[in-house]
């Protein structure tokens, strides 16, 4: 089991500790719907150092990037970042990430922390073909996530770059908490707003302290998994394992949005001709409009009982009170204001499929 540089902090802050992708992780603090509200309404900040980091350079960075990547990288300007995946070769999904553009032939590709292994082989595997330099980072950087609608003001007395003017996928490399090189990106995985700070492992504890000093006044609190991944599912991001996968299209998952075809990418063809085709089951989001709470492989069902879907990601939201889920379904019955049932233990639940976010903030 690996620690990132904070476990020791996070255990002395009374953290609920449990193995997350061979990391100790915090997965809670005081309990999620108490996390969950303070990102909502205040600040919060994640440990999420278990990610992987990939660089990326040299003259042919940019045609390997675009080979393994469906979205089109040319168009990342320097400063900027852009949301992407991996497909493979037969229609599903190695991994989804971001790639951030530091200069001219340098690229920062930050993947699941599941995957960093999977990740490195499929991407050095089409590098055979293109040379571009490889450098895998990922045990040597931490990151914080620093997210909530108070962030901005909370975190702007540590650095000189102007955060209510870095707009949503965009970085600096800049002075953040008395260091003087870090990565300040408007990024996150909560819909709440904030930035995700990338730093050595030697410089992220004298981060975290002054990131909590100078959010003393704001309410600011640690904040676990748990609430991390109440807060994805509130705004329907997809989780790698959950609702993405080896077996999943983009274009079956709502990412057709990141896959273009103005290029050509591993696998590009086939999911072409699925394009053209249209998918055949689609992943969807539901409401319940009774008690309950959908979980993860639960069977979607139709008014009869027969089964005709599973339910990838569920939870009882925070924000809103009810049941909420990912699933798949057919095509043909994906459209929102459908009624379709989740079956909890013996109980045919009745929801409703509804268009994202779940939360509307």
């Amino acid at each position: 089991m690996k620690n990132t540089a904070l476990s020791k902090t996070h255990e002395a802050l009374g953290a609920k500790m449990v193995p997350f992708a061979g990391y100790n992780m915090p997965v809670s603090y005081e309990g999620v719907n108490i996390e969950h509200e303070t990102v909502r309404t205040g600040v919060g900040v994640f440990d999420v150092s278990h990610m992987g980091e990939f660089l990326i350079g040299g003259p042919k960075a940019l045609d390997l990037i675009q080979k393994v990547c469906s979205n089109d990288a040319s168009k990342i300007a320097i400063g900027k970042a852009q949301y992407s995946c991996l497909p493979n070769e037969t229609g599903g999904i190695v991994d989804d990430l971001i790639i951030y553009k530091i200069k001219e032939e340098q690229y920062l590709l930050v993947v699941n922390a599941d995957n960093i292994d999977k990740d490195w082989e499929h991407i050095s595997k089409y590098n055979e073909e293109f040379g571009a330099e490889m450098r895998n980072i990922s045990g040597d950087y931490s990151l914080l996530a620093i997210q909530g609608p108070k962030a901005v003001e909370a975190m702007q007395k540590l650095t000189s770059v102007d955060l209510s003017a870095l707009k949503l996928y965009t970085f600096e490399v800049s002075d953040f908490a008395g260091i003087p090189h870090v990565i300040i990106s408007a990024t996150g995985y909560t819909g709440s707003g904030g930035f995700e700070i990338y730093c050595k492992n030697e410089e992220v504890q004298q981060i975290w302290d002054k990131v909590f000093e100078a959010g003393a006044d704001f309410g600011i609190k640690p904040i676990g998994l748990a609430a991390r991944d109440t807060l994805r599912l509130e705004m329907g991001y997809c989780l790698y394992g959950n609702d993405i996968d080896d077996t999943t299209s983009p274009l079956e998952t709502g990412l057709g949005w990141i896959t273009k075809f103005t290029k050509d990418f591993v696998n590009s063809e086939a999911l072409a001709k699925q394009k053209e085709a249209g998918p055949k089951r689609k992943l969807i989001a539901f409401e319940l409009t009774e008690k309950g709470i959908p979980r993860q492989g639960y069977a979607i069902v139709d008014k009869d009982g027969n089964t005709i879907g599973n339910v990838t990601s569920g939870t009882m939201s925070p924000s809103l009170s009810k049941g909420i889920g990912l699933g798949f379904v057919p095509i043909e019955i994906s459209d929102a204001g459908t009624a379709i049932f989740i079956q909890i233990r013996k109980n045919a639940v009745p929801a409703t499929i509804v268009k994202l976010p779940f939360y509307k903030g």
